[in-house]
C-alpha cells in the first residue's frame, strides 16, 4: 500500500503555517482599497509575467483547440514554439510522441497542469498519450525555456510548459465535435459548461480517439474524460479536477534498418506486441485572500498509473520470432501537495511555497510461459521550497528566485540498493528594463541540478542487476547541472509582436542520450564531463491587416560537447529550426498555410550518421456558420519522404522512424 504519512505530515503543516502566514498578511502595509475583489479562479502563481527577465511564450487555449484534432501535443509544441522537434513511434500523429526542447528530451522538461507536476517521478517523462486530448481543455499554456522560474516536481532543466485547465467562469456552453482523416483515424469529443451558476461552476469533456497508424501494426485506441467543478466566494474559491485517460496501442518503438524501408516504408520493426495503460489524477485546489494583497492558493493531488506491455526479445536482437513473449507490467500511484503565499504592493510582489509528494511503483516481468520472472518497488520522495521576489524600481525590474529542492529513491527487489538521496540549491535571478511601455529588455542567470533517473541508474534494466560478488550495477549516480544565461527583448504594438532572445547553456556532467535504446525499449544515456548549448531564438507575428496574419518562429543552435581531446556535436539537436505560417481569414472562411523547414541532426556521439534537413508544407481550410466549423487539414501537401528520428546500433547498422507522407484530415465541431 502507498504510505500516506508525508501527506499527513503535509496537512498538519499547512494547517499549522497558512493562518500564521493570514496574520502577517493582515498585519503588512497593503495597498488601500475599498472592499476585497471576488476572485476570478484558482490561480497558480508560478508563471513568468511581461516584466519577468526569463524567456517565456504564452500560447491561448482557443488557439491550440483551433488547431488540435486529438494529436499529440508533442507537433503542436513543434509548430508553435521555437527549438521544438518531435517524432513518433508509429508515424502518425496520434499513439506515442516525443520532443526535445533545444535538443534536449523530455525527461529534462517540467511538465505541470495547473501546477501538478505531470513528470512520472521514476524516469521523469511526461507521457500525454496517457491523457488523450488534453489540450481540448486548456485554457494556456506557458512555454518557458531555459532554466525559467521555480516549478513543482523535476527540475526545469531544458524548460517547463505550463498547462492550465479551462476556465470554469467561462460563459456557459454545450460543444460535440468529431473528425476522420488518413490511416483510419478519428475523434469524436463532446463538452460542456455551466459558467458560474450563482457560486458554482462545472465543466466536463469527454473524447474517443483512434488511429490505425502509419506504421503496420501501430494501431492507437485511447479515451479520456476531464471534469472539473468549482465554488467562488468572495475572499476564497475551491477547485476540484479529475483527470483520466486510457489506451491500448500496437507497439512501433523500434527503429527500422533503411535497407528495409527501401522495400517498405511501413514497415514496423516490432512483432506482436501490445500496450495497456490507465492513468488518473485528482486534484482539490484552493484560493484565499485573507487581504487586497495577500493571497494563499493550496492544492492537494492524487495520481494512479496500471497497465504493462509487451516485449518479443528476438524480435529486439533482430531474430527469427518465436513463441517468447515478455511482459512489462506497472502499477504506480502518489500523492503530494503543494502551497504558496503570496503578497504585493506597488513596488514588489514576493512569493514563497512548498511542495512534497511521495510516489511508488510495482514493476512486474514475466514471460508468457514461464510465468512471473520478477518483481520489484521503486520510491521516489521529493520535498522542495522556494521563494521569489520581483521588484519594480522606476523602468527596471530585479528578479530573484531560490529554490531547495530534496530528493530520494529507494528500491526494494532481490539486489540490495542502499537509499539515494540528491539535494539542489537552485538560486536564479535578473533583471528587466521597460525601455518603453511596449519594449522590455532583460537578462537572467539560473543554475539547478538534476538527478539521475531510474533508467539512467539502471543502464536500461527494469529489474537491477548484480554482479558476480552480489553487489547492485548501478550505471550512474552523479548530478548533472546547467548554468543558463539568457538575454532577450520583447516588443509588443498593435498587429505586430516580437520575441528575440539568446541563450548559453553550460553543462556539467549531463547526461545525455548517447543514440542506442536499452532492453526496456527507453533510450540509453551517457555522461559526458563539459558540454554547452547556445542559440538565438525568435518569435515574430504580425498582422498587417485585419484579414491577413504571419505567425514565425525560429531557432538557431550551436552545441558541443568536449570528451578529452574529442569535440562532437550531440545526438538529434538541428542547427536551424524555421517556422512560417500565413493567414486569411475574410467572413466565414479561413485558410492557412505553414512551412517547416529542420536542418541536418546526428544519430550518434560519433556524428558519422545523421538525418537529412527537410522541409514540410501543412495546410488547412476553414468554414463556420452559425454553430458550426468545418476543418479540412493537409500535412505534408509536398509528400516529402524524410526521417525525423532514429538511432545507431552497435554493429553501425542505422535505423529509421518513419513519419507519414501527405495525409488529410475533416474536422467538424458545433456549439450549442
Amino acid at each position: 500500500m502507498l504510505t500516506t504519512r508525508p501527506f499527513e505530515k503535509l496537512m498538519k503543516y499547512l494547517l499549522l503555517v497558512l493562518p500564521g502566514l493570514a496574520s502577517v498578511a493582515a498585519h503588512a502595509q497593503t495597498i488601500p482599497t475599498d472592499s476585497t475583489r471576488a476572485l476570478p479562479g484558482v490561480l497558480i502563481t508560478y508563471q513568468a509575467k511581461k516584466l519577468t527577465p526569463v524567456t517565456f511564450q504564452n500560447l491561448k487555449g482557443s488557439f491550440l483547440k483551433a488547431l488540435s484534432v486529438g494529436q499529440e501535443p508533442s507537433f503542436l509544441l513543434t509548430e508553435l514554439t521555437p527549438g521544438v522537434t518531435a517524432y513518433s513511434d508509429a508515424g502518425s500523429t496520434q499513439g506515442y510522441a516525443y520532443f526535445r526542447l533545444r535538443g534536449i528530451d523530455q525527461t529534462r522538461i517540467n511538465t505541470t497542469l495547473d501546477g501538478v507536476p505531470l513528470n512520472e517521478p521514476e524516469d521523469q517523462g511526461a507521457y500525454f498519450s496517457n491523457y488523450p486530448d488534453l489540450f481540448n481543455s486548456l485554457s494556456s499554456v506557458q512555454i518557458q525555456r531555459g532554466v525559467g522560474t521555480t516549478q513543482n516536481g523535476v527540475a526545469s532543466y531544458g524548460g517547463s510548459i505550463q498547462l492550465f485547465s479551462s476556465s470554469l467562469l467561462d460563459s456557459a456552453r454545450t460543444t460535440l465535435g468529431g473528425g476522420y482523416g488518413s490511416f483510419g483515424s478519428y475523434r469524436v469529443y463532446g463538452e460542456c459548461a455551466s459558467g458560474l451558476q450563482g457560486r458554482a461552476a462545472l465543466y466536463v469533456r469527454a473524447s474517443q480517439l483512434h488511429s490505425d497508424g502509419y506504421k503496420d501494426h501501430s494501431a492507437n485506441t485511447s479515451r479520456s474524460v476531464y471534469l472539473s467543478s468549482g465554488l467562488f466566494y468572495d475572499k476564497t474559491s475551491w477547485k476540484l479536477s479529475v483527470l483520466a485517460g486510457q489506451q491500448r496501442n500496437q507497439l512501433a518503438w523500434l527503429g527500422v534498418p533503411d535497407s528495409v524501408l527501401r522495400q517498405n516504408r511501413r514497415a514496423n520493426a516490432n512483432g506482436r506486441e501490445n500496450d495497456n495503460f490507465q492513468q488518473a489524477l485528482v486534484q482539490l485546489q484552493n484560493q484565499w485572500q485573507p487581504t487586497p494583497t495577500a493571497e494563499v492558493t493550496t492544492s492537494v493531488y492524487a495520481t494512479g498509473l496500471q497497465g504493462g506491455y509487451d516485449f518479443d526479445l528476438n524480435t529486439f536482437l533482430g531474430l527469427p520470432a518465436t513463441t517468447e513473449l515478455y511482459r512489462y507490467n506497472f502499477r504506480s500511484g502518489g500523492l503530494g501537495g503543494f502551497s504558496s503565499y503570496t503578497r504585493r504592493s506597488r513596488r514588489f510582489t514576493w512569493t514563497s511555497g512548498l511542495h512534497v509528494s511521495t510516489y511508488q511503483r510495482h514493476h512486474i516481468g514475466s514471460e508468457q510461459t514461464a510465468g512471473e520472472l520478477y518483481r520489484n518497488t521503486g520510491y521516489k520522495r521529493e520535498g522542495s521550497l522556494f521563494s521569489k521576489l520581483e521588484s519594480r524600481l522606476g523602468q527596471f525590474t530585479a528578479f530573484a528566485d531560490l529554490q531547495g529542492r530534496a530528493t530520494t529513491f529507494r528500491y526494494a527487489g532481490s539486489v540490495a540498493l542502499q537509499p539515494l538521496t540528491w539535494r539542489f540549491l537552485n538560486p536564479k535571478a535578473g533583471l528587466s528594463f521597460a525601455a518603453t511601455d511596449r519594449t522590455t529588455l532583460y537578462y537572467s542567470l539560473g543554475r539547478t541540478g538534476r538527478e539521475p533517473t531510474r533508467n539512467d541508474l539502471f543502464g536500461g534494466n527494469d529489474d537491477l542487476l548484480a554482479d558476480t560478488d552480489g553487489q547492485a550495477l548501478v550505471s550512474n549516480t552523479r548530478a548533472e547541472y546547467v548554468t543558463d544565461h539568457e538575454v532577450g527583448v520583447r516588443r509588443q504594438m498593435p498587429g505586430l509582436q516580437l520575441e528575440l532572445n539568446a541563450y548559453y547553456m553550460a553543462f556539467q556532467n549531463e547526461i545525455v542520450l548517447n543514440g542506442n535504446l536499452g532492453p526496456n525499449g527507453l533510450a540509453l544515456t551517457d555522461n559526458v564531463a563539459r558540454s554547452y548549448r547556445s542559440g538565438l531564438e525568435a518569435v515574430l507575428n504580425w498582422q498587417p491587416t485585419r484579414q491577413l496574419a504571419f505567425r514565425t518562429n525560429a531557432a538557431l543552435n550551436r552545441s558541443r560537447i568536449r570528451e578529452q581531446a574529442e569535440s562532437f556535436q550531440p545526438i538529434l539537436t538541428p542547427g536551424l529550426l524555421f517556422n512560417q505560417e500565413a493567414v486569411f481569414q475574410r467572413g466565414r472562411w479561413l485558410v492557412g498555410a505553414t512551412g517547416h523547414y529542420q536542418s541536418r541532426s546526428y544519430l550518434n556521439f560519433a556524428n558519422s550518421a545523421a538525418i537529412s534537413g527537410y522541409a514540410l508544407l501543412n495546410a488547412r481550410v476553414q468554414y463556420t456558420w452559425r454553430g458550426w466549423q468545418l476543418t479540412v487539414f493537409g500535412n505534408n501537401l509536398t509528400n516529402t519522404r524524410y526521417f525525423n528520428n532514429g538511432y545507431v546500433e552497435a554493429d553501425g547498422t542505422q535505423k529509421y522512424f518513419v513519419p507519414a507522407p501527405a495525409n488529410f484530415y475533416v474536422n467538424v465541431k458545433f456549439q450549442l
